[in-house]
C-alpha cells in the first residue's frame, strides 16, 4: 500500500483556522469525531477542509459552517457591537483525531 503524501502547509492556512473552540458542547462532539474551530469570516468550506487536513495531518469527511452575528452591547452608556464570527464543525474520518491541547 502506498504512503499518503503529506500536504504542503501554506502560511495562509493559519489565517483560515483561527482557533479551536473549547466548550462543553464542542467537547461532546469529540465522541463523534467532530472538532470545532473559529475560522475567518470569509473562509469557504473547501479552504477550511484543505487547511485542517494540511495543518493537523488528518482526513476530513465533512465541514459544517455556522455564522454567528455579533451581539449589541452597552458599555458605560455607549452602544457597541461585538464582531461577527464564523465557526466550522469539522467531521474527521474514522480513526483520525485531533488533540486540541497539543496540535498547533
Amino acid at each position: 500500500m502506498a504512503k499518503a503524501e503529506k500536504k504542503a502547509v501554506d502560511p495562509s492556512m493559519y489565517d483560515v483556522v483561527v482557533s479551536p473552540v473549547v466548550t462543553e458542547k464542542s467537547q461532546m462532539g469529540v465522541e463523534y469525531n467532530k472538532v470545532t474551530f473559529n475560522v475567518a469570516v470569509d473562509a469557504t468550506k473547501a479552504a477550511i477542509k484543505r487547511s485542517v487536513e494540511a495543518l493537523f495531518e488528518v482526513k476530513v469527511t465533512k465541514v459544517n459552517v455556522i455564522n454567528v452575528k455579533g451581539k449589541t452591547k452597552v458599555f458605560r452608556g455607549t452602544r457597541g457591537k461585538r464582531k461577527d464570527t464564523r465557526k466550522a464543525i469539522v467531521t474527521l474520518a474514522e480513526g483520525n483525531n485531533i488533540d486540541i491541547g497539543t496540535s498547533i
